[in-house]
C-alpha cells in the first residue's frame, strides 16, 4: 500500500518545528538557567516600586511562576508536536481527502508550535509586567487561537476516526 504524507508536509513540518523549539528551550534552560532567572529577577527589579508596589514576596512568586512557564512552554512543545506528528499520520491512513487532510494537520503543527510560544513568551513578559495573569491576557491573541486550533483538530480527527470505524468494510459482510 502506498501512502502519500504530501497532503499533511506543512503540518508535519510545524509539528517538527515544535519538537525542535522544545528540544532548544531544554539545551537552552541546562546550560543557562542560572542567566536565565536572572534576566527574570532583573527585569521584575525594573519594575518593583510601579508593578509590585515593593513587595518583594509578590515579586518573587511572579518571577518563579515565570519560570515554570518556561519549563511548560519545553513540555508543551515536546507534547503538542508529538500529538501533531500522530494525529496528522491518523489522517493520512484515514484517507482523508488532501485538502482536509492538509488544513488539519496545518492546525495541529501550526497550533502546537503557537501554544508552546505562548507559554515562553508569557513567562517573559510575567516579571516586567508584574503579573502572570496580565502576560497571560497581553498574548491572548497568541493563546486563543492556537490553543483552539489544536482542540479542534482534535476533535474532528475523534470525529473522522469514529466514522471510519463505523463504516462497514467488506470483511463486514
Amino acid at each position: 500500500m502506498s501512502v502519500s504524507l504530501r497532503p499533511v508536509m506543512p503540518g508535519l513540518v510545524f509539528a517538527m518545528l515544535t519538537l525542535l523549539f522544545g528540544f532548544a528551550l531544554g539545551v537552552v534552560f541546562g546550560l543557562n538557567e542560572d542567566a536565565i532567572k536572572s534576566r527574570l529577577n532583573a527585569s521584575a527589579a525594573a519594575v518593583a516600586t510601579t508593578a509590585y508596589n515593593g513587595d518583594a514576596v509578590a515579586q518573587k512568586a511572579v518571577v518563579d511562576k515565570s519560570w515554570a512557564y518556561m519549563q511548560r512552554a519545553h513540555l508543551h512543545a515536546g507534547s503538542l508536536g508529538v500529538v501533531a506528528i500522530a494525529l496528522s499520520l491518523i489522517l493520512v491512513l484515514l484517507g482523508t481527502g488532501h485538502g482536509v487532510a492538509r488544513a488539519l494537520s496545518v492546525m495541529l503543527g501550526a497550533g502546537a508550535l503557537g501554544y508552546s510560544v505562548f507559554w515562553m513568551w508569557a513567562g517573559f513578559r510575567a516579571p516586567g509586567l508584574g503579573s502572570t495573569g496580565a502576560a497571560k491576557e497581553s498574548l491572548a491573541w497568541l493563546a486563543i487561537p492556537s490553543s483552539g486550533a489544536v482542540v479542534a483538530a482534535t476533535a474532528v480527527v475523534l470525529v473522522l476516526l469514529i466514522r471510519g470505524w463505523m463504516r462497514p468494510t467488506s470483511a463486514d459482510q
